[in-house]
């Protein structure tokens, strides 16, 4: 188990020998990073870190069961000095505090609505030789299994011809996740990435998309089982999946609120603001 460190957070070598001078700002929310795991005295446990590039391109694919998820999987290339830009809904890049740190860091802004700029730079970044990370389940998973998952990261890779490391993290939501924050200290987060998974010649997205999720699936399988710390009470069983007794629900239950959310907002998006219906009463008078 691995515990962030004072020295951690000062130490010259940390990015290497000779990092780029455009990863500065990235590198020092990465040092305060280091410094909200000390505090918060998380206990990582990272596994995998040497199937990461030293160089080019690659997908690195997650599980997503927190909002940390992203820390905790950047944590994981850091081994191999290695820097992740990725993908994250505009509305992030429009907040007035965390937008500028998140184009600072050069993330990708996906708009749902338009994917087709967020994918054209996040292939483009590939084929410049960046890491780019990816949660394919496109939202946090209330039943901490692996969702179905969006095709957009299997595309990417065909198209630039990288490979796709398969990854799970798991812990960080006893922490912050969907519908509940408990900022406790001395929880321990797994972090598993796995060995790469290159498109096979001819290789269809859908096919290289079955395999990734298979990966993830047994990654994920792993942490879990393999995850050192027990709730300490049946009231605190609420993190475990529940096929290993805990009282998260199915992924079928899952599924199914998902889908109940998902029509709410639709709904609501199209209802008319009073802007719009003043302008609609004025051209009808």
């Amino acid at each position: 188990m691995y515990t962030a460190s004072w020295r951690d957070v000062v130490r010259r070598d940390l990015f290497g020998a000779s990092p780029s001078r455009r990863d500065r700002p990235y590198r020092f929310i990465i040092r305060v990073a280091l410094v909200i795991f000390r505090l918060f005295r998380f206990r990582f446990d990272v596994r995998g870190s040497e199937h990461v590039p030293t160089s080019g391109g690659a997908i690195i694919c997650s599980n997503h069961v927190s909002y940390f998820d992203f820390t905790f999987l950047g944590l994981g290339a850091l081994p191999q000095h290695r820097l992740v830009r990725f993908m994250a809904k505009s509305s992030v890049f429009d907040h007035w505090f965390a937008g500028r740190f998140m184009r600072a860091m050069q993330h990708i802004p996906v708009d749902r609505k338009a994917g087709a700029a967020a994918f054209e730079s996040a292939v483009r970044a590939l084929k410049d030789g960046d890491v780019v990370g990816v949660f394919p389940e496109a939202t946090i998973s209330s039943s901490f299994m692996v969702k179905d998952l969006k095709a957009g990261a299997a595309r990417m890779a065909v198209q630039s011809g990288v490979p796709i490391i398969p990854a799970a993290v798991w812990g960080g939501h006893r922490v912050a996740t969907k519908g509940k924050v408990d900022l406790r200290r001395g929880v321990a987060v797994t972090v598993i990435l796995g060995e790469p998974i290159v498109a096979e010649p001819g290789e269809k997205a859908q096919s290289l998309l079955r395999r990734t999720r298979a990966a993830m699936e047994e990654l994920l399988d792993e942490a879990q089982r393999t995850y050192p710390q027990q709730p300490a009470g049946p009231e605190d069983r609420w993190w475990l999946p529940a096929h290993l007794g805990g009282t998260a629900p199915t992924p079928e239950i899952a599924a199914a609120d998902d889908a109940i959310r998902a029509a709410g907002k639709a709904a609501t998006s199209r209802k008319a603001t009073p802007i719009a219906r003043l302008k609609a009463l004025v051209g009808r008078s």
